[in-house]
């Protein structure tokens, strides 16, 4: 199925965000929005290359920067936190779900803190069905995962103070409000540990499904792995969007 690509500028909270939708030849097509991890971009190769298997199916893909980040300009330590992006994902929906190029099923995807902006946003939204990457409930201030994202960061990693100040999170309380959720999760993911995927699906409602990748790692980095992602994610989109 042929498909296009067009650039969407929306506001969030007066900042300026940039993404780009990729529409299928479909009149009026289901809409898949990411959000993308801590440190990354809308960019990200797995968002590219679902949105570009999701369109085979006649689904639309939305990919975006949050707010300093990639094309969407400003100082990430400044500007970025747990309610930030979370706000930054409703606009988004909001802002395609306005206009006329899509129609009104949604779902959502999120990797890393990405899925947790999407834990944390869905009950604010009408959304029918969510797949996420390796997705924290929480992350601490002294915590295993703020240290290992603090060491896998950017050369340019902001100051200490932001993972003491502005990153500390915990969503538990949103995840019995999640359903129709696909959760993907690394066995050997030294970031976000096993055991927060494994606490999202006990407290999730139905449909849902774990799949739990054999000695996978945080990036997904194994071509089995995301051979197995794609096509996964991609059936349980068709299933709750189609």
């Amino acid at each position: 199925m042929n498909s296009i690509c067009k650039k969407i500028i929306f506001s969030s909270d007066n900042f300026r965000l940039k993404g780009t939708l990729h529409l299928p030849a479909a009149p009026c097509p289901p809409v898949i929005v990411g959000s993308h991890g801590l440190f990354s971009s809308g960019n990200s190769p797995k968002q590219i290359a679902l949105a570009q298997e999701c369109n085979r199916y006649g689904i639309a893909f939305f990919r975006f920067d949050h707010r300093g980040c990639g094309e969407s300009k400003d100082i990430f330590s400044d500007v970025t936190s747990l309610s930030a992006r979370c706000n930054d994902l409703i606009n988004a929906v909001k802002t395609l779900q306005a206009g006329d190029d899509v129609g009104k099923k949604t779902g959502l995807f999120g990797s890393s803190m990405g899925g947790a902006v999407c834990l944390a946003s869905a009950d604010r939204l009408d959304i029918d069905a969510i797949v996420t990457v390796a997705a924290p409930v929480r992350i601490g201030s002294t915590g295993e995962a703020a240290k290992a994202i603090e060491k896998s960061a950017y050369s340019n990693r902001p100051a200490p103070s932001f993972y003491k100040k502005d990153l500390p999170f915990d969503i538990s309380d949103t995840l019995s409000n999640i359903r129709n959720i696909l959760i993907f999760h690394g066995e050997a993911d030294s970031v976000i540990p096993l055991s927060q995927a494994l606490e999202i699906y006990q407290n999730v409602g139905n449909p849902k499904r774990l799949i739990i990748q054999e000695k996978g790692d945080h990036r997904i980095s194994s071509k089995k792995h995301q051979e197995e992602f794609i096509r996964e994610a991609v059936a349980w989109f068709k299933e709750g969007l189609l």
